[in-house]
């Protein structure tokens, strides 16, 4: 109920919640859900699953949606790890486990078949990564001005660093995903391309982030495998 799991015959060593940004992505988020219930609890995890959704048409705001994730999962939870997970992502290896570095943020998918399993460029910080309640504050969150999609990755590597701290990634072999592709249309835009950045973030980290964060919070359900936020 409500995306929450905890291991029925053990004490859980670790506490994540899963956060997904979300906008009528039905198709994605059932196949999502099928393989990542299973797959967290083979590795005996607390957990719950936060899917939040911004409502209207507008552009999407994937980081400050994020920021809004942890705001509420924050109120339920003294959370180990927020994952922030990219809904079109499935992990293939059961080892790369949804915990955080206890150091540094980390970025988890660092092999995804999109890119033959490479990296597309040595910033890349998307798809999926773990970073502790601390982490977050410390680099204020992630951006809210970001609308439409592509270059936020980039401003939160760019914060990460900026608040003193660095990017671990998980080994290759291990953190391979898979990404579900429903449009085929946009297997045509190859090669991939870094997207250009269009803020200024060493000026603006310290004032677009946790500390700036508004939002209309409409609604908070419980729904059989996860719990959803809804915002405006």
């Amino acid at each position: 109920s409500g995306g929450h799991y905890r291991p029925p015959h053990c004490f859980a060593r670790y506490k994540s919640a899963i956060l997904v940004a979300y906008r009528d992505q039905e198709k994605y988020l059932r196949h999502l859900l099928y393989y990542i219930h299973p797959f967290l609890q083979r590795q005996q995890l607390s957990y719950t699953i936060y899917l939040i959704q911004q409502v209207g048409t507008g552009s999407f705001n994937r980081a400050k949606l994020l920021n809004v994730g942890v705001r509420e999962a924050m109120k339920d939870e003294e959370w180990d790890c927020l994952v922030l997970h990219d809904i079109d992502l499935v992990p293939e290896n059961d080892y790369n486990l949804y915990i955080c570095d206890e150091y540094y943020p980390k970025h988890m998918a660092s092999a995804m078949d999109k890119f033959q399993y490479t990296l597309p460029y040595k910033s890349f910080f998307g798809g999926v990564s773990a970073l502790t309640p601390e982490h977050y504050m410390k680099m204020n969150g992630f951006p809210n001005t970001y609308w439409g999609d592509g270059g936020e990755n980039d401003d939160i590597a760019t914060r990460i660093h900026l608040a003193g701290m660095k990017i671990v990634r998980t080994s290759p072999h291990l953190g391979r995903y898979r990404v579900m592709d429903y449009n085929q249309e946009t297997q045509i835009q190859e090669p991939w391309r870094r997207p250009p950045s269009r803020h200024n973030t060493r000026k603006t980290w310290k004032a677009d982030g946790m500390n700036t964060l508004q939002f209309k919070l409409l609604s908070r359900t419980k729904h059989p495998l996860y719990t959803k936020v809804t915002v405006d």
